[in-house]
């Protein structure tokens, strides 16, 4: 049965059902019980056309031939995708005979681009590097990203308690009184960092070895565990990171020892409204102190979460624990609770990698730098709040 038929069909239905209406309309009556199981199944009838309508038209998406346009256009992106691929393999390829030597006949198309200090740069493997630095580092991975060079200012607006945008009650021809929050702004430069990794000799003539996922692997690592401190710590003149620029501050009573109460008034600094995406930052140890406390009702305020991004909950938000973070001490941060999209981090997905084949030669080693640029502060001071300890810390 064809789609004309189909319509037509319901279109009779349809009709059948409303003079149905009419009449008891017009006779200002109800349904009598034949008149009302004939109209269910005409209800029923109309249901069972539409779902077989909607059947065959998807049927007939599915098995039309393409035009020749899309056909054409298809074709070009099964051959980019193609070529893409290709690419990324030569690409590799060519990193992997740089790091061991390998000279072979240059291609234009792939060969391997030079950086202003000499380095190479091949996209495909900062690309790796970058993915991976970001599955390593959550805290990256959560903060509000910026992959663009030169600097950059962020404005955001800022509401205090006599500055505020308020509603209320109005009388006619009576002026309302207004305050207005201020706008600032933070300013995201770029600050030069260099990851090097040393890869032993035996392995790279070894061809059976997978050196170029070697290289990734070491430099992601090396990347990642370098920014997530940065993130978290930062450095004076330098990253400011968090330490610096969190606003929303708990200090704890004891030096040495974090209570419940202190947990929960940290995770209460942070807004409502801010608490969706929420997590805890702590050090493997603090977590450990953290496990022991309990709630009023006896309940441990820590609980296992399969279903956690990091396999542990403190009061319904999820745990990541990190060595960057500091221990609980005199005058440490010992946790940060909140969004960490507060966090802006311009992090330029341009990486310069060198090969230093001659330096580490007495060590048997071949080295590989990487460059980059990046910077990190707090954008949105109300989504993100810390637990320090009191005291001047060693």
């Amino acid at each position: 049965m064809n789609l004309k038929a189909l319509t037509e069909q319901r279109a009779e239905k349809q009709t059948e059902m409303e003079t149905l209406l009419n009449t008891v309309k017009t006779e200002e009556r109800a349904f009598t019980e034949d008149e009302n199981e004939l109209f269910k199944k005409l209800e029923s009838e109309i249901g069972l056309i539409n779902e077989t309508i909607s059947a065959i038209t998807k049927g007939r998406e599915l098995t039309e031939e393409p035009t020749p346009e899309q056909k054409e256009e298809e074709k070009k992106e099964e051959d980019e995708m193609k070529e893409n691929e290709e690419r990324a393999l030569q690409e590799e390829k060519a990193f992997e005979n740089y790091i061991r030597g390998v000279v072979l006949e240059e291609r234009a198309d792939v060969n391997l681009t030079k950086g202003d200090n000499g380095a190479v740069i091949p996209v495909t493997i900062a690309k790796k590097i970058i993915k991976q630095v970001y599955d390593i580092c959550p805290i990256l991975e959560k903060s509000t990203k910026y992959n663009i060079k030169g600097k950059l200012e962020i404005p955001y607006y800022s509401e205090t308690a006599d500055a505020k945008v308020n509603m209320a009650y109005a009388t006619e021809f009576k002026s309302l009184e207004s305050n207005v929050g201020k706008f600032a702004s933070i300013e995201l430069t770029g600050y030069l960092a260099g990851a090097l990794a040393k890869i032993s000799k035996s392995l790279v003539n070894n061809s059976d070895f997978n050196i170029v996922n070697e290289v990734i692997n070491i430099m992601s690592e090396s990347i990642a565990l370098f920014v997530e401190n940065e993130l978290l710590n930062g450095t004076d003149g330098k990253v400011t990171g968090l330490d610096k620029g969190v606003k929303l501050i708990v200090t704890a009573e004891s030096a040495n020892v974090i209570t419940a109460d202190e947990i929960i008034k940290t995770k209460r600094k942070v807004k409502q409204k801010f608490q969706k995406n929420a997590v805890w930052l702590m050090s493997p140890e603090t977590l450990t102190s953290i496990s022991l406390l309990k709630d009023a009702n006896d309940r441990y305020l820590l609980q296992d979460d399969i279903t956690s991004d990091f396999g542990y909950t403190l009061l319904g938000k999820p745990v990541y624990e990190t060595d960057n973070m500091k221990d609980i001490g005199a005058g440490n941060t010992a946790i940060f609770y909140g969004d960490l999209s507060g966090l802006a981090t311009k992090f330029t997905e341009e990486l310069e990698m060198e090969v230093l084949r001659e330096k580490y030669a007495d060590q048997h080693a071949i080295g590989v730098v990487a460059w980059m640029e990046f910077d990190a502060k707090v954008e949105d001071a109300q989504k993100i709040s810390k637990l320090v300890c009191p005291g001047t810390a060693e």
